[in-house]
Parts: structure tokens; sequence; C-alpha cells
């Protein structure tokens, strides 16, 4: 029997101890002590805690859960008294009403990317993936670039807590790859970026450099940009079906339908998503922060600490649009990245709603007063003026 990665389930047959964790899915010392530190944490009894077992969830269906246990990946049902798991999480298995080997529990999550839920209205999470170490964002060089979309996403993936990588895929097209290229080391402001070609083989060794031992890897990118070519040449056998690409849109079939795990040679773990077509924001101040630090180290050199950046004296912001030094497409983008951010907020803070209410009130009454002052300066001049004629 095989799971969709197409990695045999029957060849993972061998029992495990309560200490022991799925190596090919990321266990390593380290997250032997994340689980050691939860287990002292929660003070479980030692009789509970022999029969207890570690996993890492390798993926999330809509009924079941496939989860890896030392040798064994199990297909579970949702836990009963944990929260909902998502691919990547790391797992307590153990005994409760619903059978033997049961999802008792979900340890804190190292890293998380997340998106805002697609709906215009949600304030909520979508967590697309958990303890990753490294955000693969994918740039296909066989279409125009999105700056904003490379900018949206790269700020989810520093705001996860994994570090962000850009992988340029179709490199083999090189009459535009050199220029795609260099347009994204510009944009990707200071990110690492590594050009691929999976057809030839080309780059894919210094992808796996990036990775850390028993790291785990998410690709991000949209349907059509080598995602599933390019894991297959990562895996070394093809483990993606891949489908074609419209000339005319670029779009492509998603072969991909869910976000999965998939061990690699070298001892760390990819995970796959569904082509992503946008990335809403969900509190990603400190991802703002890391993508545009650029723009936050000029704001930092105006001349009043409260610069609105619209006219006032000193702005080393307006200075830098001025002179070339800050595109005005990147600061726009950030402008425009920032209010989303804080509207999010504004949905999901009642102090934030209460602060931005109490801002627009203090913008409104002086803007009032100012109306009102001008009105009766006006008024006053007119009435001098008046004064004067009658007196000659």
């Amino acid at each position: 029997m095989n799971n969709s990665s197409g990695f045999s389930l029957d060849s993972f047959t061998a029992p495990t101890s309560g200490n022991d964790g799925p190596a090919r899915y990321g266990y390593s010392p380290a997250v032997s002590a994340h689980f050691d530190a939860d287990h002292a944490e929660h003070q479980t009894s030692q009789a509970a805690s022999q029969h207890r077992e570690r996993g890492r969830v390798v993926r999330v269906d809509r009924s079941l859960v496939l989860v890896a246990v030392g040798n064994e990946l199990l297909h579970l049902p949702y836990p009963l008294d944990a929260a909902v798991p998502v691919t990547g999480d790391w797992v307590w298995i153990g005994p409760n009403r619903a059978g033997p080997r049961q999802i008792t529990g979900i340890l804190p999550r190292r890293s998380e990317l997340s998106r805002k839920r697609a709906f215009e209205d949600s304030s909520e999470a979508q967590v697309l993936a958990a303890n990753i170490d490294v955000v693969g964002v994918v740039v296909p060089v066989d279409r125009p670039l999105t700056h904003n979309r490379l900018e949206r996403t790269l700020v989810a993936a520093w705001d996860s807590g994994a570090v962000p990588l850009v992988i340029i895929t179709k490199a083999d097209l090189a009459d535009i790859a050199d220029d795609v290229v260099g347009k994204v080391i510009l944009q990707a402001a200071g990110v690492e970026v590594v050009t691929t070609s999976a057809e030839n083989g080309d780059g894919i060794d210094a992808l796996l450099g990036h990775l850390p031992p028993h790291g785990t890897l998410v690709l991000l990118g949209p349907s059509g940009a080598g995602k599933s070519t390019l894991i297959n040449a990562l895996v070394g056998r093809e483990v993606q079906h891949t489908g074609e690409v419209r000339s005319g849109d670029f779009k492509g079939k998603h072969t991909t339908t869910s976000r999965e795990l998939v061990p690699l040679p070298n001892g760390a773990v990819l995970m796959d998503t569904p082509g992503v077509r946008g990335f809403g924001l969900f509190d990603a101040d400190e991802g703002l922060t890391e993508m545009f630090s650029d723009v936050e180290q000029l704001a930092a050199l105006c001349r009043f600490t409260d610069c609105t950046h619209q006219g006032e004296p000193g702005c080393a912001v307006q200075a830098a649009l001025a002179d070339g030094t800050l595109e005005e497409r990147r600061w726009l983008s950030f402008g425009k990245l920032q209010r989303e951010v804080a509207a999010l907020a504004r949905r999901t803070d009642a102090a934030a709603r209460r602060a931005y209410q109490r801002e627009w009130h203090q913008k409104v009454t002086v803007a009032g007063k100012s109306q009102r002052s001008a009105e009766r300066e006006y008024s006053e001049r007119q009435e001098e003026q008046r004064s004067k004629r009658k007196r000659r």
C-alpha cells in the first residue's frame, strides 16, 4: 500500500518504542529535547508516559491525519482533546477512549507559516505549515515577475520564524533567466537566492546545502511554477505528478492537492503546498520589519519621530524617493502591506481599534478647528477691508 508521496506503507512495519521518533521525518536530538521539555512541563505520570510515543503529522486529510511514529505511518482520527493539527506538527501518541494509539497532544510550534483566510472580512489565521526551518519561495522564469506578490510572500516567510529562501525555477530558459534573477535579487532585500533547473539537475545540490541537518523545507509558489518537478529532482525519483502550463496565462493544473511531508535522501524533509493564488497577511509586523528594513531605517532618519512622510521638513523617506534611492513602487507596496496588517489588528484587537478611532477623532477635530480658524481669519480680513474703505 502506498501513500500519496509514493512511499510504501508496508515497508514501515518495525515496532517503535516510546522514546523513539520518526527519524525520516526530521526527528533529531533537538526535537527529542523539545519532547522532553514538554513532558516535564506537563508532569506526565510515569505510567502514562510509558505508553506515549512521539510522532509527526505528515498530512492532514478531511477526516484523518497521517502521522509518522517511529518507522510506521498511521492513519488516525482528529484528536479528541487537542487542537486541530497541521502538517509538520510534533504530536504525542497514546491511548484514549478512541483507541490505544491516538493523538493525545500537540507540542508548541517552533515556527508557523500562516496567512489570513481567503474571505475578505475574516480576521482568522489559516496555518499552512508548522515546525519549518526554511520557506522556499518559488519564482519561475517563464512568466512576468510580480513584485508585490514576491514581497508579500517574503513578509509572511520572515514572520513565520523560519528562514526565507528564493528558489528560481526553469532557469534552463536561458534567454530570460538572467534578467529575472537580477530583478529578484534586487527585490528580495537580502534573502538568499538559488537558481535551479530541475530538468537538467542544475542547482539541486546548492538548494540542499541551504537545509540544516534534519531540517524541514516548505515550498510556496503559484500553480505551474515547477514545484512538483523540483520535488522529483530533490527526492531523486518521481513522487509528484507534473502538469502542463498554459502559455497564454501561465496557469497550470494543481498537481498538488494537499500539504505533505516528503523525506529527502540527505535526512532533511520537504513539504509541498498546493499552488497559492494569494497570500493575505496575518499579524506580520515582524515580517514587515525584516522585509522592508531599508524603509524602516530611512524612517528612523526623519527629523520628526512622528513623521508621516507626507511632506514634513527633514523627511528622509521623501528625500530618498526624490533622489531615486528608494523606489516609489517599493514605498507604495510597503504602505499597502502596512495598512493591511494594521486593519487586521483593528479587527482582532480592541485596544488597537480604540487607538485608531482616537487618532482619527483627533485628526477630524484638528481639521475642524483649522477650517473654523481659516473662516474666522477670512471674515476678519473682510471686515477690516470694509472698515478701511469706510474711513476713506
